[in-house]
């Protein structure tokens, strides 16, 4: 197996999908679809961005860090509140004290977790692994601010991971977690970029994470980015398409804002203009009522019944969730089929002039079974 992530059938069990996604920053980026499963990755040469991947250096978590204070708005100097700890900073400095392991030492551990179920040597293997989260999940955070948010995701995705790693395929605990680490902070972002989700499906996931890295790559092109160019150039739909445009460009409406921008107490909202599906309190009374007027009527005509047209009645008409057929009638009777549905026919007339001399020739009512 290479350290491309081919690891799928390699590590153990197969790493989860990946996505191709533009909200990465810097130069490290996941290139493989959310649709590609770990047999279509041996057909994909982008895959090998991902080879080798390694927990942070301590040069790097600098780096980091100094981004970060970068942006963060720097306190007044008039400012007399106290300082508050950065979260993030202080989880740094705790992930710095777990070394990193080398090749052989990362091998011993996985062993003794894999055959024996040492947690202590799981620990290790997981601590030792906490910077190459920190590492990912910086390369996410132009699509979710909160990078301690993205970080425990990642290490969500880094104890996945360690539980399915297998030792004896030759590759690099670090490059293994990568994948399982990605799809844990994508499947974050994708679940709280908007209130209400926009990718719920998998087509939907792939437009959200891949459209407008299309349309791009569609205009240096020099080509129209059509929507139908772009689900031809990601498989999906022409509708998927059209319907992720617009919730990606549309921003999410509280159906309790007021209707008009207007805040006072007799507006109107968003949720007053939806259309009820739900049948109105008098038709609902009504129909009750019918019902039980119907059902009254039934049992009165079946009293008028005997024999045949009894058994039809009451095993066939009124039976609702397994009738008896004409041929087990007919069975029954030692006749023909024809002959019971005859005198279906006939009771069944009997009963809709029955039914049209107590309510009325504007009731239609739908007798009989078809066979």
């Amino acid at each position: 197996m290479s350290a491309s992530g081919k690891g799928s059938s390699g590590a153990g069990t197969a790493p989860p999908e990946v996505i191709d996604a533009e909200l990465v920053e810097g130069e490290a980026k996941p290139t493989s679809t959310l649709a590609k499963t770990a047999e279509d990755e041996d057909e994909d040469d982008e895959v090998d961005a991902l080879q080798d991947v390694d927990p942070a250096t301590d040069d790097e978590l600098d780096a980091i860090e100094a981004a970060l204070r970068k942006k963060k708005p720097a306190a007044r100097s008039d400012s007399k509140a106290l300082a508050l700890r950065d979260p993030m900073a202080a989880y740094m400095s705790e992930v710095r004290r777990y070394p990193l392991l080398t090749r052989e030492q990362e091998y011993e551990l996985a062993v003794r977790w894999v055959e024996n179920g040492d947690k202590e040597a799981a620990r290790a293997l997981v601590t030792s692994n906490l910077r190459l989260v920190v590492k990912i999940a910086n390369q996410y955070r132009r699509g979710y601010q909160n990078l301690l948010d993205l970080v425990q995701e990642g290490n969500l995705g880094l104890l996945t991971a360690v539980q399915k790693f297998d030792p004896y395929r030759g590759v690099k605990l670090s490059t293994y977690s990568g994948w399982w680490i990605r799809a844990y902070i994508l499947k974050y972002i994708l679940n709280n970029w908007r209130l209400v989700k926009i990718g719920t499906t998998q087509n939907q996931r792939k437009l959200f994470f891949n459209l407008r890295k299309q349309q791009e790559a569609l205009r240096q092109a020099g080509v129209e980015p059509t929507a139908e160019r772009i689900a031809e150039a990601l498989d999906v739909s022409t509708k998927e398409v059209v319907e992720m445009q617009k919730r990606m460009l549309a921003p999410d409406k509280s159906l309790n804002a007021p209707v008009g921008g207007d805040e006072s107490d007799n507006s109107r909202t968003g949720i007053d203009m939806l259309e009820d599906d739900e049948p109105d309190v008098e038709s609902s009374v009504g129909n009750d009522e019918f019902k039980h007027l119907l059902a009254e009527k039934l049992r009165r005509f079946g009293s008028t019944l005997e024999g045949r047209e009894l058994e039809i009645f009451t095993e066939r008409l009124m039976e609702s969730e397994s009738p008896i057929t004409l041929q087990e009638l007919g069975n029954r009777w030692g006749v023909s089929r024809e002959r019971a549905r005859q005198i279906e026919k006939r009771m069944v007339l009997r009963l809709r002039s029955f039914l049209q001399e107590e309510l009325g020739d504007a009731v239609q009512i739908a007798l009989g079974h078809q066979e």
